[in-house]
Parts: C-alpha cells; structure tokens; sequence
C-alpha cells in the first residue's frame, strides 16, 4: 500500500476503534437529577410527577420550565445524502447522527436524541417528524437528499411552532457566508459588483446562492453551472423550481464558458470538476471555495500553480480556511432555544453571518493557539473564518441570533438582560465562570484597576490582557521590554495598543529605577544586599520591580508566576510588601470546578507541615477570601483519622485547629477531623457523627500538609476536574498579589486578574 493508502487505513481502524469501545456509539442519557431513595422516587414519578404535568396543561410554556424540552433537539434523517457516502439510509446513517449529537453537547450544551426514519414518501416523513412536536425544542434535519429536503423543511416550518434547521443548506451556506465577506474585505472587492459562478445545484449549493443573494450579491451576477451544464433560461434537462431562480438569459452552456471573468467560484459537486485553465481566466484576486468532499473540485497546490493571488477555501481539515458547519449550528440553536424562538428567520442567519465573521478580525484565543500549534491564524487570505475550537464561537453567535429573533417577532421567551446571558454563555464556555461570577461584577465595579504583570512578555499574559482589556477588567501595566512586548502583541495579531489599551514599564529605561533600588537597599542592607546587588536585581527581578511598584502606590495589585516556584517569587513578595497585620503565615488556596460542586484546598504551595495555629489562621483567611466570590465557607479539615479514630501527630494537630477555629470564628461552619468522602457525602457524614458542626458538602477542604493538599489538589483537577482550576490564591500578604504556576492557562490569568481588583478594592 502506498503511504496514503496507509494513512486512510489506519484512520478507518482508530475510527471504528472510537466507535466500539469502550462503550459502543457515542452518546447516551444522563439523569439530571439524584435517584437514591424512596423520596426522590416519589419525587421523579409517580405521585410527584404528576405537579409537573398539570402546572404544563394549565400553560403549556411550562413545559420549558419543568422539562428539558427547551434544550432538546432532534437531528432527523432518512439517511438519503449521508456526508460523502451517498444514500446509504437511516440505520448506516446513525453514526452520523450520533456524531451532531456530540457536536450539540460539546459545543452548546445541547442535548440531542437522533433520529433515523425509514421513510422515503415525504408527506408521511414530515408527519412523522411534525407529530414529535411536543418532545422537542428544535428540529435539525440532516443528510435528506434534494430537492426532497426543500419540501420537508418548509412543510415542516408551516406546521412547526419550533426551530426547524437543515443544516446541510443553512449551515453551510452561513459559514460560505462569513468566508466570504471576509475574503471580499483582503481582495478590497465589493460583494454587489463581483460575478459568482458555483458547480454545483443541490440543496447546499443553492442555499448559499439564497443566503448571498440577502447578503448582497446581485441575482444576474450569480451563474449556476450542475451535471447538465448552465442553468439558463428556458433549459429542462435536471431542473426544478428552487434551481429555475437562478436561470440565466446567456449563450453560455459549460463550467469553461462561465468561469471565465469571475470573481468567485463556489463548488458543492464533485473532485476535480474545476481545471486548472479556468483558474487562469478567472478575474485577479479570483476567491475559490472548493467545498467537495473529500477531493475538493480543485487542489489547492494546483491553483497556487497557476494563481498566487488566488484566496482558498476547501471543506478539508489538513488546508487552510476549513468551512465546517460546526461553526454555526450548535450556537444558531442555542440561541434559538434560549429565547424561545418558533423558528429561524433571514435575519437570525444573516446575524450569524456577521458575528462568525467579525470573529475571525479579532485575534486568535489561546484554545485555538494550543489547539492549532505552529500555524499562523491571523486575520488575512489563510484566516477567513474561526476555527471550530475556537471558545468565543457561542459568546459572539447565540447573543446576536437571540437578538435578532426578538427583532424578528419570533422570540416567546426574549432574552431581556442581553449582558447577563453573555455570562451565562462564558460560564458554560469556561466552566470557571460561574465560579467567578460575584468576582467578575466587583472587578468591572471597582475603581482601583491598576494591575502589573510582572511576565510581560509571556505570550500567555498578553493574550489575557487582551481579554481584560475587551472586557474592561482592569487597567493593565506590563513589565518588560518594550521592544519584545510590541514585537509580540503584533505576531499575536493582537489589539492592545500601548499608552491606550496598556501601559509598559521598561526594565531598561524606566526612571523610576533611581527611586526603586536605594530603598529596597535600605530595607535589605541587613540581610546581605549590598547597593551593587540591589541595583542589579532592580533590573533583573521582575516580581521584585512589581512588587516595589504596588508597595509604592503606582500600581493597585500585581500577577507573577508564569514561571518558576512559588517560593521564588514569594521570597521578593515578602521581602517588599510582607504580611497582613496580624497575619503570621503565608498560604495558597486554590479552586477547582468539578462535576456538581466547586471545592477549595488550602494549603497547596507554601507551607509544608503548618501548625495547628497556622491551619487555623489559613482556615480563616481562606473563608475570608470564599466569601469575595459569594460563597459561604463549608469547611472539613481533612485527615486519614475520621472524628478521633486515630491518635497520630496529624490527626490531633486537625483536631487543635478545630478548637481553636471553634473558639475563634465562632461564626464558621466547620468540623474535623474527617476523611474525604465524609466531608463531601453529608449522608454518610450524619451517620459517623449525628451531631456533626458542619452540614451539607464541605467546600473548603483544609488539609494537613503541603504534600496532601497539592497531591489532592492535582489528581482532582486533571482526574475530575477537566483542568478547570482558579488559582493559586495568595493568603496573607499585605496588599493584592497573587504568584501563579507554570501550567496557569490564559483564561486562569484572566480570573485572576478580576481577582486582584476585587482584592484592590475589599474593605478590609
């Protein structure tokens, strides 16, 4: 076999290998609520289920309420036009199926039940999806070949009072939508005066020719070309009422004919159907789509060969500018859903259009980055469109296809508060956001804004300060070379600007060196710094810059950590901005989101065998800061002794700290010393210990050395919290710092950022 012929086989094996194991298909049905007693039996059925029903017969919009009809679709096919396979029908066609139904959920949260009908008469089809009304919120056809797909959809939009979405028509022809206005905007052509020639008429085909007709594209400036050559005026052979629109009056009669001039080609046929020649004729800055899968109509090596100044786009992952409709349809129904929306109008998918567009203008995210390592995505003829891991996909769509349905009259349930539920969005997005929900208010409330990096040029830090930047978090200072810093923000593509977006203190010309180093001498000239040493590390040291910045007022907090321990960093914390008054301990407190709950550890990084008065202190100062994110401290100090099973020295040390938080913080709910699972089953905690100090799942779980909380602390975060991590948070020092790790993400940047204003601005 050849070395293709290889990749191809063993892409087939790790495939079915995928399908099979360890579970066989892809999805399957979750219970979203507890099922572990006679109670919630009572509760889920009968008799307690029949409240649900009768509040949905008094108003059927109950039903929206008490049911997960509102985030349920359908992905409906008979399986006559599967993917590149053809009419292969409905049971061959459930992988596919299945496969949307992982789309929906990974992407939207959406849930989804397939679909696959065995019927091919399409009055009974659609009479068999129409009567399914009542289950979902959304129907999404797939893979039904044309023009029969035509006729369902729109029977099926007459008779539904849901969305109904083909998204083999709509959802390609929004993204070749977005592809395009953006291809138009790097050729600096306008889309009313280019001439469009496709290959191709099926369903998918002449949707997008319906859907760049509204976007502006003249009606005579687009010629349709399929198996029987031209569609022109007056011809016969393989057309019908949805093709007939785009009949043309010309002599033209071939793909060769047509294709000379134009400006645009669009293909949804066949591999190879587009010459090389015809490229050649094409006007200059010609903008090819090639979308046939998997051999687009034309190879992208054999354009280049003919057009350097050609702009591509295939359907095929291993090319640039993919048109992939999982770019828009989960986010299209999630917004649809969310407002309750009774179908899909133009307008919905021209608002769709825009947002994937305007999406591909901004910088690329640092998903997408790791996601697509080693590849230039910036805006321009090999970035067109975003990239399906692209995280900001469902913040940008679903708002502006919300807003638009209330525009179009089609909302039941408008969106009325469009800020609160781009939050929402960004809280599924990055699952810490709900975490981070009471921080994010303080942060965008707060007046002392000013927060230094001391890792400027960290590629990670500047891709956060982006962020911050867009949503107005703080006012960032980077520290850093100047030089490297601008160098840096223009190959990340980018929008900060320094002196409007943020400010740069150089190390190597700020004047404020000649304030900064005599004092940190005078602070340290007893403990071995001498004035060289002290001005060479005030140019080399940028925690211990950052830090004389926020102890000297030019700053309101500071971020350091990208590199390096925590102890490396704190040692210039505490040298410069020192304790809390009355704090006599340094800590690290971190949260982790995990399914169903959100816990917090301490002491994960700095102290390794703390005191019984130490935990105590930490204890304290970790309710404390639980507390700035809304969420009243539960605390379990943990230990391998359960309520006095066991009498070694770190046992009786957890059992000191609770005397000592019980005589101190009165007010905590706290108790020890437990295991772990008792300090998150209360059930199975009530029958150890009836009269237990803490009721409910723990939240904050103190632990009794550095060894066990960081040890607990990365097994749960990689083991079952997905990565999903706040912190570390810095305990105890005397103005708002925090030391990050090395693994830290742009998005825990980000939180910890909101973090460090709230902590500028808490009244202490």
């Amino acid at each position: 076999m050849t070395t293709e012929q290889d990749k191809r086989a063993e892409l087939r094996r790790a495939a079915l290998e995928y399908h099979e194991l360890p579970t066989p298909g892809k999805i399957e049905v979750v219970a979203t609520k507890q099922l572990v007693n006679q109670r919630d039996l009572a509760l889920a059925y009968s008799p307690g289920v029949a409240a649900a029903c009768e509040e949905i017969v008094d108003d059927p919009a109950n039903a929206f309420r008490y049911t997960s009809r509102g985030n349920l679709v359908a992905v409906v096919t008979n399986g006559t036009a599967v993917l590149g396979l053809g009419d292969i029908g409905p049971l061959a066609a459930k992988p596919v199926m299945e496969g949307k139904g992982v789309l929906f959920k990974k992407f939207a949260g959406i849930d989804v039940f397939d679909l696959e009908i065995n019927e091919r008469n399409l009055d009974k089809l659609v009479d068999i999806i129409a009567a399914l009304e009542p289950t979902f919120g959304g129907v999404n056809l797939e893979d039904i070949k044309a023009p029969d797909c035509f006729y369902v959809e729109r029977q099926l939009r007459e008779r539904m009072k849901i969305p109904v979405f083909h998204d083999d028509q709509h959802g390609t022809a929004i993204v070749v939508g977005a592809a395009l206005l953006n291809a138009l905007k790097v050729v600096d052509k306008r889309i009313d005066q280019v001439k469009l020639v496709t290959s191709g008429a099926g369903a998918a085909a002449l949707a997008c020719l319906q859907l760049l007709v509204k976007l502006g594209v003249p009606r005579q400036n687009i010629f349709v070309t399929d198996l029987a050559g031209v569609v022109y005026t007056g011809r016969v052979e393989l057309m019908d009422p949805d093709k007939a629109e785009f009949a043309q009056p010309t002599e033209m009669r071939t793909l060769r004919e047509a294709i000379a001039g134009a400006d645009v080609f669009l293909g949804l046929s066949a591999g190879g159907v587009l010459k090389a020649d015809m490229v050649a004729s094409m006007a200059p800055s010609p903008i090819i789509f090639a979308l046939a899968n998997p051999t687009p109509e034309i190879m992208p090596e054999e354009v280049k060969a003919v057009r350097d100044d050609a702009i591509m786009a295939t359907g095929r992952t291993d090319y640039p500018n993919q048109v992939n409709n999982v770019l828009c349809f989960p986010y299209i129904f999630r917004g649809a859903l969310d407002c309750g929306a009774t179908t899909i109008t133009d307008e919905m998918e021209i608002a769709a259009v825009h947002a994937i567009a305007e999406l591909a203008q901004v910088e690329q995210s640092d998903v997408v980055a790791a996601a697509y390592r080693g590849q230039n995505l910036s805006f321009g003829p090999e970035y067109l469109i975003p990239k399906p891991f692209d995280p900001r996909l469902m913040i940008q769509i679903a708002p502006a296809v919300a807003e638009a349905a209330v525009a179009s009259g089609v909302a039941v349930r408008p969106v009325t508060d469009m800020e609160a539920y781009r939050e929402k969005l960004r809280a599924f997005v990055y699952a810490s956001g709900s975490m981070m929900k009471n921080v994010y208010a303080v942060a965008k409330r707060a007046k002392a804004r000013r927060i230094a990096y001391a890792e400027g040029e960290d590629r990670r830090v500047l891709r956060a300060v982006q962020v911050v930047v867009d949503e107005g978090l703080a006012l960032p200072v980077l520290l850093g070379r100047r030089s490297i810093i601008e160098q840096r923000i223009e190959k990340l593509g980018l929008r900060l600007e320094i002196g409007r977006d943020i400010d740069v203190i150089s190390i190597e010309d700020d004047p404020r060196y000649r304030e900064f180093w005599p004092l940190y001498h005078r602070k340290m000239e007893r403990k071995g710094v001498t004035e060289q040493l002290a001005k060479i590390e005030m140019r080399r040291r940028m925690t211990l810059v950052a830090s004389m910045l926020l102890e000297h007022g030019h700053v309101d907090g500071m971020i350091c950590g990208t590199w390096s321990s925590t102890a490396y960093h704190l040692q210039y914390i505490d040298q410069v901005i020192g304790r809390r008054t009355g704090v006599s301990t340094y800590a690290c407190m971190n949260g982790l989101v995990l399914p169903g709950r959100q816990v917090f550890l301490v002491d994960t990084h700095v102290n390794y065998d703390p005191s019984a008065e130490q935990l105590c202190e930490i204890t304290l100062l970790a309710a404390e800061e639980m507390l700035r994110f809304g969420i009243q401290p539960k605390v379990a100090l943990l230990s391998h002794s359960n309520f006095g099973s066991s009498s070694q020295p770190s046992a009786v040390k957890m059992r000191d700290a609770l005397a000592l938080l019980q005589l101190q913080a009165p007010w905590l709910e706290v108790d020890g010393e437990m295991h772990g699972d008792a300090a998150l089953d209360p059930a199975y905690r009530a029958e150890l210990m009836p009269r237990c100090g803490l009721q409910g799942e723990a939240n904050l779980l103190v632990l009794p050395n550095i060894d066990a909380a960081n040890i607990s602390y990365n097994l749960l975060k990689t083991a079952a919290g997905g990565g999903i991590a706040i912190g570390p948070i810095l305990l105890g020092a005397a103005k708002p710092v925090h030391v990050l790790t090395p693994s830290a993400t742009v998005r825990r940047v980000v939180n910890m950022t909101a973090l460090t204003v709230a902590d500028a601005n808490a009244v202490r």
